[in-house]
């Protein structure tokens, strides 16, 4: 196959929005008509065994809404926040030749900036998960 010449934006060969679209509206015209095909020709007897969450072969007692400490969230927090972190590091590193000396002063004052926000948590007992008596 050969590109279509001076073909504009119908060419499948030319990038463009026409394409696009086309492909956006026949992605969603296929998960419509997979969807109501599982709905109309799909089995509804639904009961009891069937209506009740399934959590990995346990069955479920009690509550579901339970109450998370607020340093699990503050440690999920850290964690994105530093993963984040190594992200850039490596992208950082493998461009390391072409940054020169500006890319390693730029990385290095990210690097502090982040231990200093690092300590400054530590120091303030955001990773500490011992029960804090907070009866002052």
């Amino acid at each position: 196959m050969q590109p279509i010449p001076g073909g504009g934006t119908l060419s499948p060969w030319v990038p463009g929005a026409f394409t696009l679209i086309v492909y956006g509206i026949l992605v969603i015209a296929f998960i419509a008509s997979q969807l109501f095909l599982a709905s109309w020709l799909g089995e509804k007897k639904p009961t009891r065994e069937k209506l009740r969450p399934y959590e990995c072969g346990v069955i479920p007692t009690g509550a579901a809404r339970l109450r998370y400490p607020v340093p699990f969230y503050l440690v999920a927090i850290f964690f994105l926040i530093f993963d984040v972190e190594g992200a850039y590091i490596f992208t950082w590193a493998v461009v390391y030749k072409d940054a020169g000396w500006p890319g390693t002063l730029q990385i290095s004052f990210f690097i502090i900036l982040l231990l200093a926000g690092l300590f400054y948590v530590w120091k303030n007992g955001g990773l500490d998960w011992r029960a804090v008596n907070r009866s002052r």
